[in-house]
């Protein structure tokens, strides 16, 4: 007869690669079995996203057949629970299994499908779509600044997307981020700080790939409420993607060689004193939680801790009663859209609260999972499935009809702007409005 695995581990699940058994397959199976047995007994998750509905099925099967639970699943229905978990980390928010919660069951569904990924890419290679949609500042550097208008035009003719979706297989209706036209770095060079920049201390700004590359606005603002709040800016030369879009698609060594040459570069910085701050949460969820499971360097574990969500360290000073509160300008009714990977990191909402901090602004919040978290909802195979589940934010910010809709994550705003028609602004973005900062169009027309 087939025996259930048990729910206690006996000894604590393979995190990291630098855990051998990370990399053992067997190991891997029986890990895969305890979880989806721990997952079937509890269904707490069930609507969270495709990854669960699939695991219930093949048990409730299994169980029909005879079996007593999981203990008879294998290699495709692992491999295909993996492919339907696009990594927005909630379900171990909520697992009360988790070491977070300290059970003994130490439950990590997301940590362990990303594994499942990993394994599957060293027997096989990485998929080309995860090779392209990995390197993001590959393709910063190729469309972004000069070629970029001529970038954008070809990503929005639909006859070349849907040519390049059958050799990518980036969905030609996913609308990709539109190049920036502006070299941000080069704009912080010649930028004049603001007169009060350094009083409250000093920040090193790891910007994103998208903030540099996309979303060119995002930086600047960031640099500039930053200084607004008495902080001196650092934009350290050398940084790279953060190395989250790699392990998407289980490419574990591209991840953690961009992991090393960040922490070759923040590292001195942080020795100084100065905290990381990331404007993006999905950066930010990597270097918070991700760097020294990756990287067995004490100097990750020393960046990880120094790394602070930029809305974050301005709700701290909210707090704290150090944030310049002289906002000449009313924000009205905000739609605030709670990013998963803000959520994942556990800290709440603090861009909400900071803007709530902004007399006459009203902001709802909204948590919906958009479904695109990272890579996965931009790839063709996943991207209709990805927009049923991203419905639910869809409906809730049109309920709200509100002048103004919010968003960390600029992936989830271009899900947004495509079925709502509404551009969301990342909430530093908003915040520079409120306090009557120019924008990045204007900033350049006086420069």
């Amino acid at each position: 007869m087939s025996k259930l695995p048990s729910r206690k581990p006996d000894r604590p699940p393979a995190r990291g690669p630098a855990d051998a058994r990370y990399w053992d397959p067997r190991d891997l199976e029986n890990e895969l079995r305890r979880t989806f047995q721990i997952c079937h007994e509890c269904r707490m998750c069930a609507t969270y996203c495709g990854a669960f509905p699939l695991l219930f099925q093949a048990v409730d099967r299994d169980v029909d057949r005879g079996a007593q639970g999981a203990e008879e699943l294998g290699g495709e229905l692992f491999e295909s629970v993996s492919d339907h978990c696009w990594q927005c980390k909630l379900c171990f928010v909520k697992c009360p299994y988790t070491v977070d919660d300290g059970a003994p069951e130490l439950v990590d569904f997301p940590r362990l499908m990303a594994r499942v990924k990993a394994q599957r890419a060293r027997r096989q290679g990485v998929a080309w779509v995860d090779q392209l949609l990995g390197e993001p500042q590959w393709i910063g550097w190729l469309g972004a600044g000069k070629p970029a208008p001529f970038a954008n035009l070809v990503s929005a003719n639909r006859l070349v997307r849907r040519a390049a979706e059958k050799v990518t297989g980036i969905s030609s209706e996913f609308p990709l981020p539109p190049m920036a036209e502006t070299n941000v770095f080069r704009w912080f060079g010649r930028h004049v700080p603001d007169q009060d920049a350094g009083r409250a201390g000093e920040v090193a700004l790891f910007p994103t790939c998208y903030a540099e590359f996309n979303f060119a606005d995002v930086a600047v603002a960031s640099v500039q409420v930053l200084e607004k709040n008495g902080l001196r800016v650092w934009w350290p030369e050398g940084l790279t993607c953060c190395g989250m879009p790699n392990l998407d698609g289980g490419d574990v060594n591209a991840a953690t060689e961009k992991m090393r040459q960040n922490v070759d570069v923040l590292w001195p910085l942080v020795r100084r004193g100065m905290k990381v701050v990331i404007p993006g949460p999905t950066c930010g969820y990597l270097m918070k939680k991700e760097l020294s499971t990756y990287l067995d360097d004490s100097r990750a574990t020393e960046v990880a801790s120094a790394t602070v969500d930029l809305m974050e360290l301005l709700e701290r000073k909210r707090r704290d009663k150090t944030l310049n509160t002289h906002f000449p300008t009313s924000l009205g009714k905000v739609a605030y859209h709670a990013a998963c990977h803000l959520r994942a990191q556990k800290m709440g909402v603090p861009g909400a609260r900071v803007l709530s901090a902004v007399p006459g602004t009203e902001v709802r919040i909204i948590e919906r999972c958009s479904a695109v978290d990272g890579t996965w909802g931009m790839k063709a195979q996943f991207y209709q499935e990805g927009a049923r589940f991203g419905k639910r934010l869809v409906a809730s910010i049109v309920e709200q009809e509100s002048a103004l809709v919010v968003s960390d994550c600029s992936l989830a705003g271009l899900r947004i702007l495509k079925e709502t028609g509404k551009q969301p602004l990342h909430p530093v973005q908003a915040l520079g409005e409120a306090y009557g900062l120019p924008a990045l169009g204007r900033l350049e027309s006086v420069t």
